[in-house]
């Protein structure tokens, strides 16, 4: 297995290899020392709640959002004694725990069984115990960021957490309805995704020392983007490509923008009543229904024009290697590569 300074091969897929060679010869680096930094952060001891912290974070990942603030950071995190380096790589490890614990919340709130083709800690293990390892690492997350000192990084990840929750509660306060309107579900999938995107890029700021708004601006438009295209593939990815059964969010009966926009287009979906979805068949054939209609389509479009405008948000005045490297980013998000 080849290796991007110490960080498996797995670590760093293939999308991601144009970016890190566009991004500078410091990012895999940076990004390597982060890997080693998650592992030690999520398990500092040897426990059972250390094993099955580090089995957890070592499952996978595109570690795409401490990618994020590395690219931000710049060339200012490239010296290795540096303190920009110090502090992006705390704030990678804080971004990938936070990242980690709400996918644990999230399989419990949803009673998830498979993730990324493998059993959840929830399945796995039981509720009571995916929960607390969620809050472990939300709590190692906390405790990366104050190692560095600097109250600024702490607010940033504080507000990306409290709009992670208010995401949530608020796709549970929309389960099972249809009458979401898309300005709601885009603020839904801000709160949820952006924010922690949003979060990422201005942590590399802080890192850097530079001003952290446009940044901010370019990952929330990513960030909405990547959960447009994540929720077209809920609706036409087979298993085998997402590790979970086609419309995984209908019978969790969240209702995404292609469900919306194909209820605009096809009357029988429009009167179908979301709650009667129940096994994965009737599932993958709603999925269908909505595919027929051109949703997905119209979604991509959606997520395509964000990223134009997320990226017409960067710095007029960035460097070319940040400018190719962030440009690259939002390609994969289109892409469906990243």
């Amino acid at each position: 297995m080849s290796t991007v300074d110490g960080a498996p091969q797995d670590r760093v897929p293939a999308a991601v290899l144009p970016i890190l060679a566009a991004a500078g010869e410091h990012v895999p680096e940076v990004l390597g020392d982060v890997e080693r930094a998650l592992r030690t952060a999520a398990a500092p001891g040897t426990d059972p709640l250390d094993r099955a912290a580090l089995d957890t974070v070592a499952a996978g990942g595109k570690r795409l959002r401490p990618l994020l603030a590395i690219l931000v950071g710049g060339p200012a995190v490239a010296d290795p004694d540096g303190p920009a380096r110090a502090a992006v790589v705390r704030a990678g490890v804080a971004v990938e725990l936070t990242h980690t614990a709400t996918l644990l919340h999230d399989d419990v709130l949803d009673a998830g069984l498979l993730r990324r083709g493998r059993p959840t800690a929830f399945a796995r293990d039981g509720r009571a115990a995916a929960t607390c390892l969620g809050d472990v690492l939300f709590a190692a997350a906390f405790a990366t960021l104050a190692g560095g000192g600097d109250a600024r990084a702490l607010r940033v990840l504080a507000r990306a957490s409290r709009e992670l929750a208010q995401g949530e509660l608020l796709q549970r306060a929309d389960a099972w309805s249809t009458d979401v309107d898309e300005e709601r579900y885009l603020l839904r999938c801000h709160l949820k995704t952006g924010a922690l995107f949003e979060a990422s890029a201005r942590l590399g700021a802080l890192a850097a020392g530079e001003e952290d708004e446009a940044f901010a601006r370019f990952a929330s438009a990513i960030g909405v983007a990547f959960q447009l295209f994540d929720d077209v593939l809920d609706v036409v990815a087979p298993p085998e490509q997402t590790g979970k059964p086609r419309g995984t969010d209908l019978l969790d009966g969240t209702v995404t923008l292609p469900m919306l926009v194909a209820r605009e287009r096809d009357p029988a979906l429009r009167d179908l009543d979301v709650r009667t979805i129940t096994t994965t068949e009737q599932a993958a054939e709603v999925c269908d229904r909505i595919a027929a209609t051109g949703a997905t389509e119209v979604t991509e479009e959606r997520a395509r024009a964000l990223v134009a405008d997320g990226v017409a948000a960067l710095p007029a005045g960035l460097d070319e290697a940040r400018r190719t490297a962030l440009g690259l980013v939002a390609r994969g998000v289109v892409d469906r590569r990243l």
